[in-house]
């Protein structure tokens, strides 16, 4: 071999290693970037979940167990009615509509085996979701679901759980009719004896809400009371516990006069003389048109009348009046207290979504108020989830979302550790 011949072979022999060495270098690089995603990957993939959604998960063991105790503190509800939802068109909803993917036709026929829950799962994480404030690794899980999978189902079962609970009786949300207001005040009377007339109670009820980029926007969900960003409720209870009224998704900054305009109407056309709503003293009792309709307790500093006995008979028409009001605080308390989800600030961009959460919610609570029976969850279930949440309640506004979250009663009742 010539020299020259020579010098050409080690060249090319030093340029495989220079290009060995530039590949080494580009897949130790790619091989670093992996695990540095690795590393602050704040979701589950497949092999670090249980293999199959459908066979023994925490859900599937839960489901399997039939316990009413079990049922109602995880989803708020008890076997009998988890399955009439299920009886009463979710599962042929489930069955016979398709999942939209971006992927797919959505004109096309469902294809059940490839889905990873049955209309039993599908409905127990959407409970589960809206039952707790945990955060979506615990929900992957509990059903073994990838994100993308959990994010679609909740998504597309909110949707068909609404509209199954739109045809349930039970669950529906409607001002009372003829005798029913009789009815509810013959309940009241047999407690408060002074309040003849007395239906209802009323409320308003502020919902943490992300903050908005659009100044318009930003402004029109912050309320500077209580200084964060909120969508307005108001809501109506009866005394069974059912809401018959209930006002939903508007701007947090709007007074609770201009939320509540729809319950001054109902009030003003569908009640009877002589019936009137219940509420707080902060609570705006509308123009001259509905005078009398709402009555509210006595102010600190309000002038009594000078005559003992009617001064009297005032203070103890207000004293029950105070104490019925409370009905409107337990309306409240179980309302946020069953639904966690109520708790976590909703998406500011999804205005439909936000609206169709809080009815769902809204629907649920009636249907657990009269299938389940409001009294014994008050009695029974409800001073365990107080005993551990009082803090919870009472100093909301003071708490971080990650407290929320790590005192959420279901996330503790599956006992699972987040995997990050």
């Amino acid at each position: 071999m010539s020299s020259e011949e020579s010098e050409d072979s080690e060249d090319d022999e030093l340029a495989v290693i220079a290009a060995g060495v530039v590949v080494f270098g580009v897949l130790e690089a790619d091989q670093r970037r992996r695990e540095r995603r690795r590393l602050h990957r704040t979701y589950l993939t497949r092999p670090e979940l249980l293999p199959n959604p459908r066979e023994s998960t925490p859900w599937q063991v839960l489901y399997a167990s039939r316990s009413d105790r079990a049922f109602i503190t995880t989803m708020g509800f008890d076997c009998d009615t988890f399955e009439k939802i299920l009886t009463s068109g979710f599962t042929l909803a489930w069955n016979s509509t398709p999942i939209p993917r971006p992927d797919t036709n959505s004109n096309g026929a469902p294809r059940l085996g490839g889905r990873s829950l049955d209309s039993a799962g599908a409905l127990g994480l959407v409970l589960h979701y809206l039952s707790s404030s945990m955060p979506s690794t615990s929900l992957q899980q509990v059903f073994a679901l990838i994100p993308t999978t959990v994010t679609r189902y909740i998504q597309f079962t909110l949707d068909i759980l609404l509209e199954t609970l739109q045809s349930i009786p039970e669950a529906q949300i409607r001002w009372l009719q003829g005798t029913e207001f009789a009815e509810a005040n013959a309940l009241i009377v047999a407690r408060h004896p002074l309040l003849d007339g007395a239906f209802a109670s009323g409320d308003g009820l502020k919902l943490p809400v992300e903050t908005s980029s659009d100044p318009e926007i930003e402004n029109a969900t912050y309320n500077g009371w209580l200084h964060h960003h909120f969508m307005s409720n108001v809501f109506a209870f009866s005394p069974t516990g059912v809401i018959i009224a209930a006002i939903i998704n508007a701007p947090g900054s709007w007074h609770d006069a201009k939320t509540a305009r729809p319950l001054y109407v109902k009030l003003r056309d569908n009640t009877p003389d002589g019936y009137y709503l219940v509420a707080d003293t902060a609570f705006p009792r509308g123009n001259n048109r509905i005078a009398g309709r709402i009555r509210v307790p006595l102010k600190a500093g309000q002038h009594l009348p000078d005559d003992p006995q009617e001064r009297a008979e005032l203070m103890r028409f207000d004293k029950q009046l105070v104490s019925f009001r409370q009905t409107a605080e337990w309306g409240m308390r179980a309302l946020q207290g069953s639904f966690g989800r109520l708790r976590v600030p909703m998406d500011i961009e999804d205005d439909e979504g936000r609206a169709n959460l809080i009815e769902v919610c809204v629907r649920l609570n009636n249907l657990r108020a009269i299938c389940v029976g409001i009294n014994q969850i008050r009695n029974v279930y409800m001073p365990i989830w107080r005993q551990a949440d009082d803090d919870l309640w009472f100093g909301f506004e003071n708490m971080l979302f990650a407290d929320i979250r790590r005192r959420d009663r279901v996330a503790r009742f599956h006992a699972i550790d987040v995997v990050i």
